[in-house]
């Protein structure tokens, strides 16, 4: 039983593989769909249908490439697989059709069927040179016929698929990790720089440029707004909040627990440190002659507003360190806000950060890389990294600790230092290998 058992599920899902790929195709066509419908207008997805830049162009290509390998692979699995069930009789829809509800479910599934290989056709036709642009049609057209007909030319509609796989890896969308060609790719478009100076339709080319030029300049004035967007946005946060909503709450707080002065031992260490340093002041003037000498009341009346004083400036502290914690997490909260309602611009700063850091020369790019690398990881960097802590640690109020401190210098220039270095090995070596041998120039 068991066996038998094994042998119907096997048989089954034989059975619903040509549904099941076919399935996946049209999913993957409605995903390019998507893509051209959100950011290209229902167009294909090509530098002409959109102003965004080089890196969310070449992000789209890759997606789309990555659907169109789907669809040729789920077409190619439907068309085996339905051939291969025609071959071995255990086809899904049998030639000897007796009654006319199974005539009429038949003919249902078959329209289901022709419609989405109709729209992924449609979809996938986009994408294809021009000489295989032409899709054949010829299956929707065999809609009425008998589905042994279909079965028959299942065949040639396969060998149609094959070729446009084949010829879809020579489609305009490139990938993102193209592989390195024989030559070059500057001096590539060295040469169609020149091919395109010399064309005598250069008409053409000066409206070209001139739209290229509008986009550049469009592109750079929303990277800068949003960049200042970026900036504004979290401070201003951060200053109302602190302002208006939290320093009262917060002030309320402490004038309703008098006792509550300090936030941590060592603001009431500082304390005592200052209040002590002044009273021996008091008493050293008054012995070398400086100013009258007080009496032992009298310093303790001074001693004593001194320290109200310190007491105030010390609470004050205490309030700012605890509305900068609040008022921070209102930055990063307003400040995510931003980054995800701002999807396309920042594919834009993106794409402009790229031009600008890729256009660098290779000395101004080394000079960059040394800078970083001594400032951060270099051999006074742990002189840095000590007041960042501490600024960090008074900001919001938190006693200071030397052995996490220690502890953080010791570890997290080590760790960034290795990120940079693979980062150098990994992409800059195969981005611009000029910049990294500048670079080793420099350092020696």
């Amino acid at each position: 039983m068991k066996f038998k058992s094994l042998i119907k599920k096997t048989s089954n899902w034989l059975t619903a593989t040509p549904e099941r790929s076919l399935d996946n195709a049209y999913k993957a066509a409605l995903k390019i769909k998507e893509i051209e419908d959100n950011h290209f207008g229902g167009k294909k997805v090509s530098r002409e249908n959109a102003d965004y830049g080089d890196s969310v162009i070449s992000y789209f290509r890759t997606e789309v490439n990555g659907y169109l390998q789907k669809i040729n692979m789920g077409l190619g699995v439907f068309k085996t697989s339905r051939l291969f069930l025609n071959l071995s009789n255990i086809q899904e829809f049998p030639q000897n059709i007796t009654t006319e509800r199974e005539l009429q479910k038949n003919a249902t599934m078959a329209a289901i069927i022709f419609e989405k290989l109709e729209f992924i056709d449609q979809v996938a036709s986009k994408y294809q040179s021009k000489d295989t642009s032409e899709i054949d049609n010829s299956s929707l057209v065999l809609a009425q016929k008998s589905l042994s007909e279909q079965d028959n030319l299942q065949l040639e509609n396969k060998d149609s698929f094959q070729n446009s796989a084949s010829q879809n890896n020579d489609s305009p969308l490139e990938s993102a990790s193209k592989k390195t060609g024989v030559l070059p790719r500057s001096f590539i478009n060295t040469l169609n720089k020149i091919k395109q100076e010399i064309d005598p339709k250069s008409g053409e080319n000066e409206e070209q440029v001139l739209n290229k030029y509008r986009k550049s300049r469009l592109r750079t004035a929303l990277s800068i707004k949003f960049i200042l967007l970026l900036i504004i946005v979290p401070l201003l946060t951060h200053q109302l909040t602190k302002t208006f909503l939290l320093t009262p709450i917060i002030n309320q707080y402490f004038q309703n627990h008098d006792q509550v002065v300090f936030i941590n031992k060592d603001l009431e260490e500082e304390a005592f440190k200052e209040l002590s340093h002044y009273e021996e002041i008091l008493r050293f003037q008054g012995l070398i002659g400086l100013r009258e000498p007080l009496t032992e009341q009298e310093v303790e009346e001074q001693v004593k507003e001194k320290a109200q004083e310190i007491t105030k400036s010390y609470r004050a502290q205490g309030i700012d360190s605890i509305g900068n914690v609040f008022a921070d997490l209102f930055s990063v909260s307003a400040f995510a806000i931003v980054i995800v309602s701002s999807k396309k611009e920042i594919e834009v700063l993106k794409s402009f950060l790229d031009e600008i850091l890729y256009g660098l020369s290779d000395p101004a790019k080394a000079f960059l890389i040394i800078l970083f690398t001594d400032m951060f990881v270099g051999f006074h960097s742990p002189h840095g990294w000590e007041v960042i802590l501490e600024g960090v640690a008074r900001h919001f109020g938190l006693p200071e600790n030397q052995e996490f401190n220690f502890l953080f210098i010791a570890t997290f220039p080590v760790i960034l230092d290795t990120v940079l270095k693979y980062w150098i090995f990994r992409y800059l070596n195969r981005i611009s290998p000029s910049a990294v041998a500048t670079y080793k120039n420099m350092n020696e």
